[in-house]
């Protein structure tokens, strides 16, 4: 399903080399073990279905040390209610990674939702020996310029 055929293969001939954290995050990610067809409409409640129900096979297309905590965490700011996707914890970043899923193109509401969920977390979640929080934005495809 991934549109970035020519790093899926660099990944399955050389697989995930860590060599900094940033190289623990993979872009991109490989999706097939879902079950749903590139070509089939589905929503993001089908997508995270899916990916809940094949936990064990998304946390090993992730990456190393990561830790599934939840799925529609909520969190609440003056009676108004945020649900993040997907909450992960990498015991070898020792810091939250916090997913949401987005269907479509990534659009610049996404970003700054994203940034609220981050906040969140930095603030009112992680223990302070803890590294910041980081946030994933699973999308179909996205703008270098936009990010």
């Amino acid at each position: 399903m991934s549109r970035d055929k020519e790093e899926v293969r660099r990944l399955s001939t050389h697989g995930q080399l860590l060599e900094k954290p940033a190289d623990v995050i993979k872009n991109p990610y490989i999706l097939e073990f879902t079950g749903l067809e590139e070509c089939k409409a589905f929503s993001e409640h089908d997508l995270e279905t899916a990916l809940i129900d094949k936990i064990e096979y998304f946390l090993l297309e992730l990456g190393k040390g990561f830790l599934f905590e939840s799925c529609q965490k909520r969190f609440s700011f003056e009676n108004r209610h945020f649900y993040v996707d997907l909450v992960f914890y990498n015991r070898l970043l020792r810091c939250y990674t916090i997913i949401d899923l987005e269907i479509g193109d990534l659009k610049h509401q996404d970003l700054g939702q994203m940034q609220m969920y981050v906040n969140y977390f930095d603030r009112y979640v992680k223990l302070d020996e803890e590294n910041p929080t980081v946030g994933i934005l699973l999308c179909l495809s996205k703008s270098d310029e936009l990010v």
